[in-house]
């Protein structure tokens, strides 16, 4: 029931609205211990299943408004979590075992944020992403 409230509550302060398929989804992100894919989103949300192109539309709102981000990660498979911890210009490095393909969320490491680079490029977002061997399968 809690999670409920706090899915319900970080809709209304991402001023979206509070659907029952959108209140499963953050559910679900809220007691994920890292960044996870649709379906395992799907997977947890039990008997409140939603087909892939809704939650995937959900999830695209999620990052639109911040309250979600997507990692690209191992496979080229993108990972959603919650966007505490991270800015709308950095994303905290994520490392992805490439043994049991579980990906880690690295919040305690902070890599700088480059400055914008020469020849015209301007960097809007800085991702990082590790890839190896985790301490259960190394």
């Amino acid at each position: 029931m809690k999670e409920t409230s706090r899915a319900k509550n970080l809709l209304t302060k991402a001023q979206l609205r509070r659907t029952p398929g959108r209140v499963a989804i953050l559910k679900v992100l809220l007691g994920a211990t890292g960044a996870i894919t649709w379906k395992e989103i799907a997977a947890g949300m039990g008997t409140s299943r939603l087909d892939k192109v809704t939650i995937y539309r959900a999830l695209d709102k999620f990052v639109e408004t911040g309250l979600v981000h997507k990692a690209y990660t191992h496979n080229r498979t993108w990972h959603f979590e919650l966007a505490r911890n991270c800015t709308r210009n950095q994303c905290h490095p994520h490392f992805t075992c490439t043994q049991c393909g579980q990906t880690y969320c690295l919040v305690e490491v902070c890599p700088p944020i480059l400055p914008d680079m020469k020849n015209g490029f301007i960097v809007h977002r800085q991702q990082v992403r590790l890839e190896g061997l985790c301490p259960g399968c190394a």
